[in-house]
């Protein structure tokens, strides 16, 4: 767990996702479109993924992946990163890490 939540917090917008993951492809296209370049950590590609994927269920995450922290804080996986944005509450998280244009 402590790999995973020194991972998390690095940087602003933290996105763990297997490289075969197609609601962690949507999410990364959903970033993509707001102008956010999150930090992608792809488990199925490190050696500790298995202990990391335990780590991201034991903090809460329904999936392990896609699994999204904003500012250090777990937001969840599609369906609660979704739902924000929907709701209109994403986009102030993610405001202070899109890319100036």
């Amino acid at each position: 767990m402590d790999k995973v939540m020194r991972l998390a917090t690095e940087r602003g917008v933290v996105l763990f996702s297997k490289s075969s993951c197609c609601l962690c492809y949507a999410v990364k296209i959903l970033f993509q479109e707001l102008g956010v370049t999150p930090t992608i950590h792809e488990i199925d590609e490190d050696p500790e993924g298995r202990e990391m994927e335990r780590a991201l269920m034991r903090l809460g995450c329904k999936a392990p992946v896609p699994a999204v922290f904003i500012g250090g804080k777990l937001v969840g996986s599609t369906n609660e990163v979704m739902s924000l944005h929907l709701g209109g509450g994403l986009i102030p998280l993610l405001r202070p890490y899109q890319a100036l244009c």
